[in-house]
């Protein structure tokens, strides 16, 4: 039997702005939920480090960028709707 791939995000906020309070505790939960012990997180507070996010391309927050497993690819917003997540992560698969 194979092991769950496992996650990588790095999310980009910006301070406590409440969009990015909001994602980030969507994204906590989201990985609690959905895929508990196989989840890293990394925040990248934009307000505090704001080249990083240019070095990194990012310039809109809130943002996670899915790191691994491939492909790579971005989220922007406050991950409010789980089931679209869900559905971009390739965990479940549109309805028909």
């Amino acid at each position: 039997m194979s092991r769950p791939s496992s996650f990588r995000f790095r999310q980009y906020l910006s301070g406590n702005t409440p969009n990015s309070v909001q994602a980030r505790a969507n994204l906590a939960a989201f990985c609690r939920a959905h895929l508990p012990g196989r989840h890293e997180i990394e925040i990248v507070d934009i307000a505090k480090d704001p080249n990083r996010a240019l070095l990194d391309g990012i310039y809109m927050t809130p943002s996670v960028v899915k790191l691994s497993p491939s492909p790579v690819f971005m989220i922007v917003g406050t991950l409010s709707r789980p089931e679209l997540v869900l559905e971009a992560l390739g965990l479940v698969t549109a309805a028909t």
